[in-house]
């Protein structure tokens, strides 16, 4: 990859460099560029003129390219870029939201005046006077993601000459017939104001290179995907240390060595996650079912309910999971994908516990959703504010409640992948997410995984295929007896997590370290004819 063309700074320096001369305040003044702060008070403004007793708005320019390829050609490039605006008011305890693209004086005033007018609309379907918790005021905040190179620098040429590198070194492993690769990046720049005081820029990155290798053979296929590589809130560099070239050969050739796998035995286990697994069965079974406006009831039409509810019945009370299980919702894990410095209502997101030794203690929230449980804060002697739990998918959708980082913490001895096996006598060890399914409440599921091993006697004695587990919710983490210590820590995550309707998507990591399940019923998903 000799003559990259990057931009690589570090330092005070990458942080001045890297936040837009369009959305900054204090750099507005680019020749034919709008000044995102004047628009930004004058949205306000009008919002309050035409009677909205709050009012905010967020400037998004939003920059996406994919790069794919399969086997020795491209198969696709695309490299899209969307800016605009969202006005969102609150009138007599109801919502109002308009959006638009054009970024003139006369347009940003008219969407505000809507914005308002909707809101009065929407009073007559009102059931819950919306109010919101207090936030501290950040007069002028600026964050950045910390990445070291940008990848919108680096030429389209030299990451599909990465790309097919890597095919080709997957395809001389005998057996791999097929390779597909990618990278995806993203580069968000958002301005958020409110009527509170509150003025913020932020420039978000994230990124993901991956590879998918298939192995033919013996009359059956197999496929391996990099699942040790997850995508993160990180520049060019995160493609650069994930060595595509170096590691493919290996992902080769556990796809071919999958072919000649034996078939799982049903019956129960003991199961060894790697946390390139566990991290998806976080996401479904942990951190959804403790959305608030979930368990609430508030998306039950499209993405289910959870049986982590009523939340008077089960806050401090409902027994989760081993005491070895402690939950924690974050958004400042350095290169996860929901770091942020403030959230889409302009909070700053806290660090907080979920689950604290196997009980649930705390939802996601928002600032309407916090004075929900305010009968609970006060309880406890925690003030009642937002979590920083608010998130928009674009400038043109309303912002509403979306999980953070969502991790299980590492336990107190230094364990690691190999000393959980080697205190395993009978058990599978599991690598990598796989198919999934879970029920509307969140409490029966089946997983599958990437790549699979029994351990006998403390030993892995082979791979094999065609493994589920199935669970219910709080027996599965009951049975967790073994984890792992900081240095078995891994981040893996998602992209497109979608909730709401319309639907929204957000990219999310989850943390875990290597973690043992006792006893849990393991199914055959193989073919029978």
């Amino acid at each position: 990859m000799s003559g990259l063309a990057v931009h690589a700074l570090s330092g005070r320096a990458a942080a001045d460099a890297l936040v837009s001369p369009l959305l900054s305040p204090y750099r507005a003044d680019v020749a034919g560029e709008p000044n995102v702060k004047e628009l930004a008070l004058l949205a306000l403004d009008a919002a309050k003129s035409a009677g909205a007793g709050y009012a905010d708005v967020r400037f998004v320019r939003n920059r996406n390219q994919s790069v794919t390829t399969r086997e020795h050609r491209v198969s696709g490039v695309a490299d899209n870029e969307t800016y605009g605006f969202g006005v969102r008011t609150l009138v007599d305890g109801a919502w109002g939201f308009a959006a638009s693209r054009e970024l003139t004086r006369d347009e940003v005033a008219r969407i505000a005046r809507e914005a308002v007018a909707q809101a009065r609309a929407n009073r007559s379907a009102l059931v819950r006077p919306v109010v919101l918790a207090p936030a501290p005021v950040v007069a002028n905040g600026t964050w950045h993601s910390p990445i070291e190179i940008d990848p919108f620098g680096v030429a389209i040429e030299d990451k599909v000459g990465l790309l097919l590198g890597a095919n080709a070194a997957a395809l001389a492993v005998k057996g791999a017939r097929f390779v597909n690769s990618g990278m995806f990046f993203l580069r968000e720049e958002k301005t958020f104001a409110s009527t509170d005081g509150s003025f913020t820029v932020q420039t978000i990155y994230r990124t993901q290179p991956f590879v998918t290798v298939t192995a033919v053979g013996n009359g059956d296929f197999a496929t391996r995907e990099s699942v040790e590589i997850a995508p993160r809130g990180l520049g060019y560099e995160h493609v650069r240390d994930a060595k595509l070239l170096e590691n493919a050969p290996h992902w080769a050739s556990e796809a071919v060595e999958k072919l000649g796998a034996k078939s799982v035995d049903v019956g129960r286990y003991d199961l060894v996650l790697h946390p390139s697994h566990l991290w998806l069965t976080i996401h479904e079974s942990v951190a959804h079912p403790t959305e608030l406006d979930r368990a609430m009831g508030y998306e039950a039409n499209y993405a289910g309910t959870s049986f982590v509810a009523p939340p008077e019945k089960v806050l401090g009370t409902l027994k989760y999971g081993s005491p070895l299980m402690n939950i924690r919702g974050d958004r400042s894990q350095a290169g996860s994908l929901s770091a942020c410095g403030w959230d889409d209502e302009g909070v700053k997101p806290e660090d907080f516990d979920i689950i604290r030794h196997g009980t649930f203690v705390d939802y996601h929230t928002t600032r309407e959703q916090a004075l929900w449980l305010d009968w609970y804060y006060k309880k406890t002697g925690r003030p009642t504010r937002s979590h920083g739990c608010s998130y928009a998918q674009s400038w043109s959708a309303v912002q509403f409640q979306r999980m953070p980082n969502v991790s299980l913490l590492p336990g107190d001895k230094d364990l690691d992948w190999n000393d959980l096996i080697a205190a395993t006598d009978r058990g599978i060890a599991i690598i990598g997410d796989g198919s999934f399914s879970i029920d509307q409440q969140r409490y029966n599921a089946q997983f599958g995984g990437q790549v699979f091993y029994e351990i006998r006697n403390g030993k892995i004695t082979g791979m094999l295929k065609d493994v589920a587990y199935q669970m219910r919710t709080p027996d599965f983490w009951g049975s967790l007896d073994m984890i792992g210590g900081p240095k078995s820590y891994f981040l893996g995550g998602a992209f497109s997590d979608a909730k709401g309707q319309p639907v929204q998507v957000n990219a999310v990591s989850h943390g875990a370290p290597v973690a043992r399940f006792r006893n849990v019923n393991v199914i055959n998903t193989g073919r029978t004819a």
